[in-house]
């Protein structure tokens, strides 16, 4: 039973820029079973990995979220590392889905264990699914994968959960160059065909362990011309405030978006707080450090006045401030999420 606190924030807070507190991710695994070398490179993990002590139980989790609920977010995501490895997760949802106030639960994966756990995800009330899917071609997206993944298993994933009443599902594409730039109209029209919405991503400098370089980003712009010299996009109004994608409609249906933190920052609007696995808040998603929220857990309402006194004292705008910003050791996404 989680303790009890006023549920619905009659408004949200807001940050020392005057931004809402609207969105919360959820990292509920800090590790993957993929190596994507954008990501969580080949021996990165065992510094990083917490293990099953240090993660928090579901019910802490729930808690945390319903204060962060309190304080006026109204979305949350599950994320990782690679949510799914993380057992019994459709209880986690439960407790979620019973949080007044909350609007919407989603859950971004790579999809390798989809199949097998779509059904359960949607009869405990998760709403939407995005999944990971950086190329189609079976060879290069093994290798993007860090070797590990299979095309056909995420495949077979995105099946179970449109079998399960997922839909229209969201398929994130990482864009870098002398990689994957040709997979650009293959993913979207493979996709679109499908009825999904696909997300093209710029390769962004999240953590310090994937040797991020600015010479390997694509940009929006030209991802954007890309699918222009074949399809007609019209520019469509942001579904929600703070959102991070911007949206096209395609000539003939469907939709496509583009996520540009490198080339043309979002900070101006960002509504999200980030909970990592061991309960800390991050406040950015390049941020170097978290603030532990566990110390809390005993009151509701000391937990909920935390969260709201840090995301007021909030002033992160890292991507508009990047070539200005110190070099300082940044967390890893795959510890936060992305």
């Amino acid at each position: 039973m989680m303790p009890q606190l006023q549920a619905v924030a009659p408004a949200p807070v807001t940050d020392a820029l005057g931004r809402p507190l609207r969105d919360l991710r959820i990292s509920v695994m800090e590790t993957c079973n993929y190596r994507c070398p954008y990501c969580m490179p080949e021996g990165t993990v065992d510094e990083m990995a917490l293990g099953a002590k240090q993660r928090l139980e579901f019910s802490d989790i729930a808690q945390i979220a319903q204060a962060f609920v309190a304080n006026g977010v109204r979305k949350i995501r599950l994320t990782g590392g690679e949510p799914l490895l993380r057992r019994n997760l459709p209880e986690l949802i439960g407790l979620l889905k019973r949080i007044d106030g909350l609007e919407d639960l989603a859950l971004t994966t790579n999809g390798s264990l989809l199949a097998a756990q779509a059904h359960a995800l949607r009869q405990a009330g998760l709403d939407r699914i995005t999944v990971s899917v950086d190329a189609l071609d079976e060879t290069l997206f093994r290798h993007m994968s860090g070797g590990r993944g299979s095309l056909s298993q995420v495949l077979e994933g995105i099946a179970a959960a449109e079998r399960a009443g997922f839909g229209p599902i969201k398929i994130n594409c990482v864009v870098q160059r002398g990689l994957n730039e040709s997979q650009i109209l293959p993913l979207f029209e493979f996709f679109k065909n499908r009825g999904h919405v696909m997300r093209f991503i710029e390769y962004m400098d999240v953590g310090s362990c994937n040797g991020w370089r600015s010479d390997e980003v694509v940009p929006v712009s030209e991802i954007l011309a890309c699918l222009q010299s074949r399809y007609e996009l019209t520019p469509m109004a942001p579904a929600a405030p703070g959102e991070v994608a911007a949206r096209y409609a395609v000539s003939g249906g469907g939709e496509v978006g583009f996520i540009a933190s490198v080339s043309a920052p979002f900070c101006g609007d960002c509504n999200r707080a980030r909970l990592s696995v061991d309960g800390k808040l991050f406040t950015c998603l390049f941020a170097s450090a978290g603030f532990d929220l566990k110390p809390y857990l005993r009151s509701a309402e000391r937990l909920s006045t935390e969260i709201g006194a840090l995301w007021r004292h909030r002033t992160d705008r890292y991507s508009e401030i990047r070539h200005a910003a110190d070099a300082r050791k940044k967390i890893e996404m795959f510890f936060i999420g992305g």
